[in-house]
């Protein structure tokens, strides 16, 4: 993409909407409204989404995270999935690839606890191994990528990568460049600043990389 800000007009098959703080921020505001006839959310995020005027494509969770009354409201959409060993937004993205939905946009998945939001911002990197897919919160875009990547951006923004493990890691174009190093810390690849509009991300391992909305 030529522009950072294609990425908000880009074709996704689905918006997912966890439980964190629902989006205050225009971008994600904006793909919401986009993708209004195919959210599919995590059952505690459905009572604001209502509120929101929003009506869900599908309810998806362990039923644990909503009330009765609302239960009832969206019983026709309610997907049950009893199992522990994932969250609701793993579940939800199971769900999505079971709907051939390949392109997700994840709304609403940070805030709240630090827990859910780390964890939910580490799954990423098992996402991206059936679908193609980013997580919008209200200050910026997470991308999981491997290999060669190029990203848009534009002079000045801030920008963030996020190790998964310790295989070498080489980004150009920031303002500070990284030359085949090991990452062994979270933020030792953080609070970096693009230099153009684009930059490169080069590893064999997998990375999660963090672009703000604005310089």
């Amino acid at each position: 993409m030529d522009n950072f800000y294609d990425l908000m007009t880009t074709d996704a098959d689905a918006v997912i909407l966890a439980a964190g703080d629902f989006p205050t921020h225009p971008v994600p505001l904006q793909l919401l409204e986009k993708y209004r006839e195919r959210i599919i959310c995590c059952d505690g995020a459905v009572g604001a989404l209502l509120k929101a005027g929003y009506q869900p494509f599908a309810v998806v969770g362990d039923g644990d995270s909503i009330s009765t009354e609302l239960r009832r409201q969206v019983s026709g959409q309610f997907i049950h999935i009893t199992e522990q060993e994932t969250n609701d937004l793993s579940k939800s993205v199971y769900y999505a690839y079971n709907m051939r939905f390949t392109r997700l946009i994840i709304l609403g998945a940070t805030g709240k606890r630090e827990d859910h939001t780390l964890g939910n911002i580490s799954l990423l990197a098992d996402y991206m191994e059936n679908a193609e897919v980013r997580m919008f919160t209200d200050h910026g875009v997470l991308t999981p990528c491997t290999g060669h990547s190029v990203f848009a951006s534009q002079r000045g923004q801030q920008v963030s990568v996020f190790c998964m493990d310790t295989s070498p890691l080489t980004l150009r174009g920031l303002r500070w460049p990284v030359e085949n190093r090991h990452i062994t810390r979270w933020w030792q690849a953080t609070l970096n600043e693009a230099l153009s509009n684009r930059f490169k991300v080069i590893t064999d391992s997998k990375v999660i990389v963090f672009q703000s909305y604005e310089k």
